[in-house]
């Protein structure tokens, strides 16, 4: 059987039926590319198309009135992309490319279908939308709460535990994939703040930097200035019924 993305990032999670990964399959059988800086959706056109990201980076993010970017989230391979349109008529955030991307389209009656056919599956996705819920909310206390230092450290250890998911072989040392300034738009902060913030968590032996790849050589004390929880790790999925 071919493979899906989406089944991939759920299975490491629950275990997943043939049937449920034949459905998840049936989302994936498109594909768009798009080129690093490309819009996927805008706020506020009008809902459509639901997306699984396949290959990539991409961001979402929203325009505040003084024309300034707040990003929401950063989504990676297996994630669901503009899944609130299934219940809004217009687009409530833009969604961008972080890296050169693949994703998958698909129409809104497919989730219908899944919903009737995997309850299960469709109950497992409902339970990720309310992990990334939970993930939303650290970042919109850290943004009021926790100082420059602490947000742009859980940035760090946010990304890296992401990518540690999909390639199990990544340990301390990754490639960041994010301009100084698309930090500071998901910290509240200036490009300049970040690079302050990064220059202190070197001189704090918290962090190494080269050409991009970034090193965490203490995690435990980088988790402590960072005020940060794994959300993906504290999953309690046991209330599930069992695949059939």
């Amino acid at each position: 059987m071919p493979s899906s993305c989406f089944a991939e990032r759920l299975g490491d999670f629950v275990p997943l039926s043939t049937g449920e990964r034949s459905a998840l399959l049936r989302l994936e059988e498109r594909e768009r590319t798009l080129r690093r800086g490309a819009t996927l959706v805008r706020e506020n056109d009008p809902a459509g198309e639901l997306f699984i990201l396949r290959s990539g980076m991409m961001m979402s993010y929203v325009i505040l009135p003084d024309g300034s970017r707040q990003i929401l989230r950063f989504i990676f391979p297996g994630d669901v992309i503009a899944l609130p349109a299934l219940v809004f008529s217009r687009v409530p955030e833009t969604v961008g490319a972080l890296a050169d991307s693949v994703v998958c389209p698909f129409d809104r009656p497919l989730m219908t279908q899944l919903a009737l056919e995997q309850p299960r599956l469709f109950a497992v996705i409902v339970a990720f939308d309310q992990a990334e819920r939970a993930m939303l909310t650290d970042r919109i206390a850290a943004l009021g709460r926790t100082s420059a230092k602490a947000r742009v450290a859980s940035v760090l250890l946010d990304v890296r535990n992401r990518l540690r998911r999909l390639d199990p072989t990544i340990d301390n040392s990754f490639i960041l994939g994010l301009t100084q300034e698309e930090i500071g738009d998901a910290t509240g902060l200036t490009a300049v703040h970040v690079n302050r913030m990064l220059r202190q968590l070197e001189d704090e032996a918290l962090i190494r930097r080269d050409s991009g790849r970034v090193t965490l050589l203490d995690e435990g004390r980088l988790g402590r200035s960072a005020n940060y929880t794994d959300r993906l790790a504290g999953l309690d999925l046991s209330w599930l019924p069992p695949a059939a």
